[in-house]
């Protein structure tokens, strides 16, 4: 099957260049270090530890996992790949050049040789969904520990691997460590063909969320600057087809609290100027943060388009909806907004980390919305309620606090299998 899997690589080989070539026409930050991406002009690396997130959400959680790893092995030189853009942005607002980052490369066979004979990993750690099958083999064959870390499996994609079944179980017998989140997504390892005896359940990393000690104060700071003492909620990482929906809330809104005013987050800057469009058709007066101006008494919309701010969005806020839930992507990061103990609300898709949504609605830390209208119904009533709005906010809390520790469990797992590894060099 393999051979199949890689033919077809060869033939989506044209399809992806395309598809990255039209998206750097929209955003050229997608044509930078293009070559990454089929096997080109990777740095040349000695020696590394090599952590792979996606893009900044998954950067975002891995950050208290490089620093870790940073200051228990200070002699080994760190990676971090990812493969969006938004992604490499933050790995460089972090670490600035302390760190190395490229992209990660397609899977095709000779991109995958590239990477792994230029930046020569000693271990390789891939933050939660991310299954390769020829970079998981290169692993293997190379005799390079790798680590699955707060890895998850949803229950809509395991149909799709279970179709590959012969390659996935392959995939998953190169001596590959499994740090599944939950008992859940080991089950659904096991059930792919992983080692019970490498098999582990440590947690999600993203409850050891780092806070920083300013944040909330900047965000106050931001708030008192920019809006002033008018009540605001928060659509944080939007998605298209929810952006709408979150604009036709607040209109709705408006005719309660006509004072309110709502902080717009789109979760891909691509879209920026498409989100400023929809405001503008909504008849909504906004200012876009960009623009570093504050809001004047009629300003119904603040468009956050920058990058790396919606924490002190978040600190700003009153009330949270977290995106990417009114419409099927499958939900976002609950925990950021719960680190400050804010009312959160969400959309029905949670499927992304459908255990912690599970846990939130459990314990009654956040409000679980349909559409448009039940969203304005739940924001109108954490405004009106604020005894409500805290309770919630501090369940949320509460739950973040009593699930910390995976970094710690995680540790104990890695630690001895990558110190053996770099004493053996």
């Amino acid at each position: 099957m393999r051979f199949f899997y890689n033919l077809l690589t060869l033939l989506l080989l044209v399809p992806y260049a395309a598809f990255w070539l039209i998206r750097g026409l929209g955003n050229r930050s997608y044509l930078d270090r293009l070559g990454q991406r089929f096997g080109l002009g990777f740095p040349k690396i000695d020696r590394c530890i090599w952590v792979h997130a996606v893009s900044v959400g998954e950067v975002q959680a891995a950050l208290p996992l490089i620093r870790a790893l940073r200051e228990r092995f200070p002699q080994e030189q760190m990676l971090v790949t990812t493969v969006t853009p938004t992604g490499s942005d933050r790995v460089k607002a972090v670490f600035g050049d302390s760190v190395h980052h490229c992209y990660i490369p397609f899977e095709f066979p000779g991109a995958v040789n590239s990477f792994f004979n230029a930046v020569n990993p000693d271990a390789a750690l891939i933050m939660e969904t991310e299954i390769w099958p020829n970079l998981y083999r290169a692993c293997g064959v190379r005799n390079v520990p790798l680590i699955l870390v707060s890895a998850r499996i949803s229950p809509r994609s395991i149909t799709g691997y279970r179709r590959m079944m012969p390659l996935i179980r392959e995939t998953l017998s190169h001596g590959i460590i499994i740090a599944a989140q939950s008992q859940s997504d080991a089950d659904r390892f096991l059930s792919l063909g992983a080692d019970p005896g490498r098999t582990r359940v440590t947690g999600s990393i993203k409850f050891d969320i780092e806070l920083h000690e300013d944040t909330i104060q900047q965000g106050k700071a931001l708030r008192a600057e920019l809006i002033g003492d008018r009540p605001v909620w928060i659509a944080a990482s939007t998605h298209d087809g929810e952006e709408q929906q979150v604009l036709d809330a607040h209109r709705a809104l408006l005719e309660q609290f006509p004072r309110l005013l709502l902080i717009l987050v789109p979760r891909h800057p691509e879209r920026f100027s498409e989100v400023r469009e929809l405001i503008e058709s909504a008849g909504l007066s906004y200012v876009s943060r960009t623009e570093g101006i504050g809001c004047s008494s009629t300003t119904s919309v603040l468009l956050g388009d920058t990058m790396g701010e919606v924490p002190l969005f978040y600190a700003a806020s009153d009330v949270v909806f977290v995106g990417g839930s009114l419409v099927p992507i499958g939900g976002h990061n609950l925990l950021e907004p719960a680190a400050q103990a804010l009312p959160i609300v969400t959309g029905p898709h949670l499927f992304n980390a459908q255990d912690i949504a599970d846990m939130f609605v459990e314990m009654r830390a956040c409000v679980v919305v349909n559409d448009k209208d039940e969203l304005a119904l739940a924001v109108a009533d954490l405004l009106d309620n604020p005894e409500k709005a805290s309770e919630l906010g501090r369940n949320g809390r509460t739950l973040l606090e009593q699930n910390k520790g995976a970094l710690t469990r995680l540790l104990v797992l890695v630690e001895p299998l990558l110190s053996k590894k770099l004493s053996a060099q």
